[in-house]
């Protein structure tokens, strides 16, 4: 049943946002930005991405008006964004963070990152792939810059479908009917993992077939986890928990590294950024794996959702956006900076501009995938992302109860869907207590 609006809107909430310039009332220190004896604006810049350092130092060598001081941090669920709301509470947030697209509602909402509308240039606009801006945008404000976007993409174990003499699925029920042929065929091996601590994944899957968790409409956040697209997906994938066609655990765990690693698993459905996390994981599978287009729902209408892929915001705190918007644009667009990451050993990243995938294409070593110019694919499978997905303002919050639940689902003491509906009433409050206009959708 619809639930009927609270007082603050949408955009009463992110209002407090400055437009532009700094932030009305903040005290001064480094992390504010500075300027150095040789007359440069100095601005801190916080990361966990791998790479970072290599990128201001390739910056700061070709730059005399801007120079970035540095500071590597966790990653957001291991602290890094604790750290981002903890020192934006203290008016001491650095100019610019990274910031994953699930996570960028709630940090606008929070007022820590600013509305970067104003600052952005024609060129910028121009250079990204829409479907990342998208991620980023609401009510037309946009709020973060995209660095990549990572289409899901389904990796495969080459020489176990060669020797079961399997095929490649193309959609869903080909994928369905694979994992039954599998179980048949092996005691032990399952086509796929079903993830419990995998939220972000089923999330995919369900943007992928045509579910909307949350939108903006009317100055509202709509929320519905259990439409009837999620309710499809999730009888799906119980089908296959219930009739033991794919393994059910952590994904993260080493109970997850070992199926893998052991060729328990022959399928993994991940974003393209995996592509260089398996290499540097399990070295010694070099040759066994490819990589190949999700299945489909709808072969006529392909579409696919993402799976990972980071964006950078200004935040409240800066007394120089617009050399952090400098910054942020050299970061997400020119060669040199994705040069600079990947000489770090970031081994795959889907640039959210296409100029720059090139430059990854060329800098990746295919041998380990046989040959196969998984860049290639990749820039088909970013062009078919499904436009009008939106995160919710507690993403963090919401993953965390549907991982709980999932967990039950996978202990068979709770169904997929319930486990996605018990997400959503989780939501709900959190949402009420920032005091934002809501309107809930339940099935």
């Amino acid at each position: 049943m619809p639930g009927r609006p609270s007082r603050r809107s949408l955009l009463t909430s992110i209002a407090a946002v400055p437009l532009t310039g700094a932030a009305a009332g903040c005290s001064s220190g480094e992390s504010r930005g500075s300027r150095s004896r040789g007359g440069a604006t100095r601005i801190t810049f916080w990361s966990a991405l791998r790479g970072s350092q290599e990128v201001v130092d390739a910056f700061n060598r070709t730059h005399d008006r801007v120079q970035v001081d540095f500071q590597q941090i966790p990653s957001g669920g291991q602290g890094g964004y604790a750290k981002l709301s903890n020192a934006a509470r203290a008016g001491n947030a650095p100019d610019v963070a990274t910031i994953e697209y699930p996570q960028v509602p709630g940090f606008a909402i929070d007022g820590v990152a600013r509305d970067l509308t104003p600052l952005l240039s024609d060129r910028l606009r121009a250079g990204l792939l829409p479907q990342a801006w998208g991620l980023t945008t609401f009510e037309n404000r946009v709020f973060t810059v995209p660095l990549d976007v990572e289409p899901m993409v389904m990796h495969y174990r080459r020489d176990l479908f060669e020797h079961y003499g399997l095929e490649v699925p193309r959609t869903w029920d080909e994928f369905e009917a694979l994992a039954r042929t599998v179980r048949r065929r092996s005691r032990t091996r399952r086509l796929a993992l079903f993830p419990t601590d995998g939220a972000s994944q089923f999330a995919a899957y369900a943007w992928q077939a045509g579910a909307q968790w949350f939108d903006t409409r009317d100055g509202a956040w709509n929320v519905s986890l259990t439409d009837a697209r999620t309710r499809e997906v999730a009888a799906y994938w119980q089908r296959l928990v219930d009739d033991d066609l794919v393994h059910v655990n952590e994904v993260e765990s080493r109970r997850g590294d070992a199926q893998i690693g052991g060729g328990l698993v022959l399928v993994r459905l991940s974003g393209a950024w995996d592509a260089g996390a398996q290499m540097n994981a399990r070295p010694g599978q070099k040759g066994q794996w490819s990589i190949a287009p999700m299945p489909r729902w709808d072969t006529a209408r392909p579409a696919v959702g993402t799976h990972g892929g980071s964006t950078f915001a200004v935040t409240r705190d800066s007394a120089h956006p617009e050399a952090a918007m400098e910054f942020i644009e050299w970061q997400v667009s020119h060669p040199d900076a994705l040069r600079a990451r990947l000489s770090s050993g970031t081994s795959s990243q889907y640039p959210a501009a296409p100029a720059l995938v090139k430059v990854g294409r060329e800098a990746f070593d295919r041998s380990y995938y046989g040959g196969q110019d998984i860049y290639r694919l990749f820039e088909r499978e970013a062009a078919v992302i499904r436009d009008g997905w939106t995160w919710g303002p507690r993403m963090t919050a919401t993953n965390r109860v549907m991982q709980d639940g999932f967990a039950r689902a996978g202990a068979g003491r709770m169904s997929l869907v319930d486990a996605v509906r018990t997400a959503q009433e989780g939501t709900m409050p959190d949402l009420k207590a920032l005091g934002l206009a809501t309107t809930e959708h339940s099935d």
